[in-house]
């Protein structure tokens, strides 16, 4: 294989030639664009789980695995974390630029006065057994909200793309914590125009009628520090899902529901309620030792969850700026005498010193910090991939409104490495 400034030049077995174009971005690697592989000469390409596939061409968002930059629409995620806000974020990811004053001020408006969900849908709550998971109610909920929305999902109009966008991102916190209310036997708690996203989930998830709720500033910081490291991460599994089904022109809040679901796996949303569960485990900073030897033993199943990340190598940016917020809620929560945390804190420093982990870059991840936030806040580990579903739904609706509008664009269907018998014929069932 040679390479030219805008070509791949291979050579089959066969010993023919054949040219591929080089695509350039703004900034990351190069792709090769193979589009015409399988038409011009008879192969596919194969890459298991499309570690090295870009499976789409995005202004969104970029990561460079290597550096540790995460960048939504260009702006460093560091820079944002500091200076910005969630809904800030949000406007930023669905229209590509910051806004004025008075654009923020509209967008957070309309985003406070679509909150509310049709009293249909609260009752659909009912139908869910008590111990139902809040993930299944997440997806369930927002797909049925094709059934309440359906006279505006032209996705050809940019108003309907827009009004879908915006319920979203609005109705997903009071599905939330209508989930969270059954959980727990409590009314539900509707939300309040005169609060911020944040300060909104918290009062809907913890407020009850009988007596004032009092919302903590330092909560709603942090929710809302988490929600913006959330927002977007690139063509992840839940994001790749809601493409892939957008892609059909499927109704979008039935793509939204198909990267609920994707993102409910333990692999993916589900790694923070795994680094809870891992503390729990270990039980007690005595057992740090015992438990960072099986880690490194290839034979035993135990694994350290929290630390590394498959696409940054040496550090997660999101987890620079979250473990400072996490000293932080737990000093101002007076928190800081629980022994999980104490646990975490001394794990923490175990990994970021061990020559193992060093040399295999496993330091802390966002999710290693994220869990322990959500808990000093009084979320239950069952709602911890809900409240990353929350962070991560402007970025759902971003890459579906860039995915339906691209002119293009076509249905995804991959191929396949076919490895099963060859051509057979069929015999009586008498004969077999």
């Amino acid at each position: 294989m040679t390479v030219s400034q805008d070509t791949y030049r291979l050579t089959s077995p066969d010993g023919s030639e054949m040219e591929l174009p080089v695509r350039s971005g703004t900034v990351g690697p190069d792709v090769i664009d193979i589009a015409r592989l399988y038409r011009d000469h008879g192969v596919f390409t194969y890459d298991p789980g499309f570690v090295a596939t870009g499976s789409c061409e995005s202004d969104i968002t970029f990561i460079d695995g290597e550096k540790g930059v995460l960048m939504y629409r260009g702006y460093p995620v560091e820079q944002l974390a500091e200076h910005s806000s969630f809904i800030e974020v949000a406007y930023l990811l669905l229209n590509s630029e910051l806004p004025t004053e008075a654009e923020l001020s509209e967008f957070d408006n309309t985003i406070r006065m679509h909150t509310m969900l049709n009293e249909g849908m609260l009752n659909f709550f009912k139908g869910f057994r008590y111990d139902a998971h809040p993930m299944a109610m997440l997806s369930a909920v927002v797909g049925s909200m094709s059934a309440y929305y359906h006279d505006e999902i032209d996705a050809t109009n940019r108003g309907h793309r827009n009004i879908f966008s915006h319920r979203i991102l609005a109705k997903l916190p009071t599905i939330a914590a209508a989930a969270y209310k059954l959980n727990i036997g409590q009314p539900f708690i509707y939300p309040r125009n005169d609060l911020n996203y944040c300060e909104n989930l918290l009062h809907m998830l913890f407020a009850v009628p009988a007596e004032p709720y009092e919302i903590d500033p330092i909560a709603a910081e942090a929710l809302d520090l988490l929600f913006i490291l959330h927002a977007d991460h690139e063509q992840n599994c839940s994001t790749s899902t809601v493409r892939m089904a957008g892609s059909s022109g499927a109704n979008p809040y039935s793509a939204i529901a198909a990267g609920v679901s994707a993102l409910w796996g333990p692999a993916h949303g589900g790694a923070n309620e795994a680094v809870l569960d891992m503390l729990e485990e270990i039980g007690d900073v005595s057992q740090i030792g015992k438990y960072v030897d099986k880690a490194k033993d290839k034979n035993d199943p135990f694994r350290l969850m929290g630390f590394g990340h498959r696409v940054y190598k040496n550090f997660d940016p999101r987890a620079t700026i979250i473990r400072e917020m996490c000293h932080k809620v737990m000093k101002q929560l007076d928190r800081k005498d629980t022994p999980v945390f104490d646990l975490a804190l001394e794990l923490e420093q175990v990994a970021l010193k061990d020559d193992y982990f060093i040399e295999k870059n496993l330091y802390p991840n966002v999710d290693f910090y994220s869990g322990i936030i959500y808990r000093a806040l009084g979320i239950p580990t069952s709602m911890f991939t809900v409240m990353f579903a929350l962070g991560r739904s402007v970025g759902w609706a971003a890459h579906w409104r860039e995915m339906i509008s691209d002119p293009k664009g076509k249905i995804a269907r991959p191929r396949q490495l076919y490895t099963g018998p060859a051509a057979r014929d069929y015999t009586p069932v008498e004969k077999r």
